[in-house]
Order: structure tokens, then sequence, then C-alpha cells
């Protein structure tokens, strides 16, 4: 069975893309920093007959990040897919013309440094087999700038465009990696996207290998 690791996993999108690769038959390792608060998504997933498991990881510690992804190995095997996709609410987000040193650097440490602790973590496994596939999710400002967002947007737009340059220079490898742009706020309350409507779009990008972007916008009723 292959093996999707989910990095920054939570209730919401987490859970939702932990059922639509796991229904198809991968094996789901979810990593947070907080592992303990996942292990309701493992017992939910094994109901649905997904095998699941929990760990710890903190996309803001190299070591930490390396500790867990060794873990999910010994415990898995090999990592197929990576999925970037952490969040952190508590960070400050401030306007473009509000943009300073400080808190462009808060969003660049948390996005930027642990998309590469992650993916520099991985890639030499991926490269040794030449097969894997990474997928790193941004808000949709990465694509389409808002000023309200600035410095989320600034570390956004950073990350897709080292996704799309790393397609380009490992897709000859036979390394996938692509990036899905959620232009919509997630949630089940009125005016947002359930995730569980989301998620099938990563699948789609994993089954199109050539495909390196796609955006899901919501759709207006």
């Amino acid at each position: 069975m292959s093996v999707i690791a989910i990095i920054g996993a939570g209730q919401g999108m987490g859970l939702a893309l932990a059922n639509t690769f796991g229904e198809k038959g991968f094996k789901v390792a979810l990593l947070s920093r907080t592992p303990s608060k996942l292990e309701p998504l493992v017992q939910e997933l094994a109901g649905r007959g997904i095998t699941a498991a929990a760990f710890q990881g903190d996309i803001t510690n190299e070591e930490s990040i390396s500790k867990g992804l060794s873990e999910i190995k010994q415990h898995f095997g090999a990592i197929d897919v990576v999925e970037f996709s952490p969040a952190d609410h508590s960070l400050p987000m401030v306007a473009a013309s509000a943009m300073t040193h400080e808190s462009a650097q808060q969003q660049i440490d948390f996005y930027v440094h642990g998309a590469i602790s992650v993916i520099s973590n991985v890639l030499p496994e991926m490269i040794a087999r030449s097969s894997g596939t990474i997928i790193v999710s941004t808000g949709g400002s990465s694509i389409n700038p808002n000023p309200a967002f600035g410095n989320i947007a600034a570390a956004s737009a950073w990350l897709r465009n080292w996704a799309h340059g790393l397609h380009l220079e490992l897709a000859p490898k036979g390394i996938q990696v692509g990036h899905v742009a959620i232009s919509t706020w997630i949630g089940k309350e009125e005016g947002r996207t359930p995730a569980e409507a989301i998620s099938p779009l990563y699948w789609e990008l994993y089954t199109n290998r050539e495909q390196v972007e796609l955006e899901y916008k919501m759709v207006q009723g």
C-alpha cells in the first residue's frame, strides 16, 4: 500500500484528505505539533477501514520534523506522497501597506522554512527511487494578490513559486510536485466550503502528473 504523509493535519482539510486518499488504498500518516488531538481522527478513519496513525512534528523545528518523518517511515515504510498544508492562526496577519520585517519574517519562517524542512527531508529518497509526489497548499492570495493578506500572501507566493520550480526540475526525474490554491474559506458554516468538497482536487492533481497547479474557487449558488 502507498503512504501519504499529511503535514499539519487537523479536523478540516487533513481529515478530508485522509479520507480521499485512504479510500483509494493509501495508508495515512497524520503529522502535527499535538498528535494527541489527532487520535479521534485516527479512530474515525479506522471505522471507515482506513489505516492511519498520528505522529508529532513541528514544522518550525527542523529536528522535530526530521524525527517525525523518520517515525512515519519506520511505522509505514517509504512515503509516497507528502501533502503540506499547515496553518497557525496565532500568527499576525497584516495588510500589504503595513508589512514590516518582523511580520513578513514570521510567515516566511512558518510557511517557507517549514516547507523547506519537510521537502528537503523526503526529497533525497524520492530522487533515489525516481518516484514520489509532493503537494503544497496555499490560500488563493498566492495567485491572486489580496492586500488584506499582505504578509501571508507574500510567503504563500514564495512557496507557490518554489513548487513550480521544483516541478520543472524534478518531473524529468519521475517526481511530481504540485500546488493547490484554495480560494475560499473552509468550513461547514454558511458562506464557507466544506473540506470534503475541496479534497478531491488533490486526487485530481495527483493522478494528472503533468499538471502542476489547480485552484479551488468557491461555487457561487
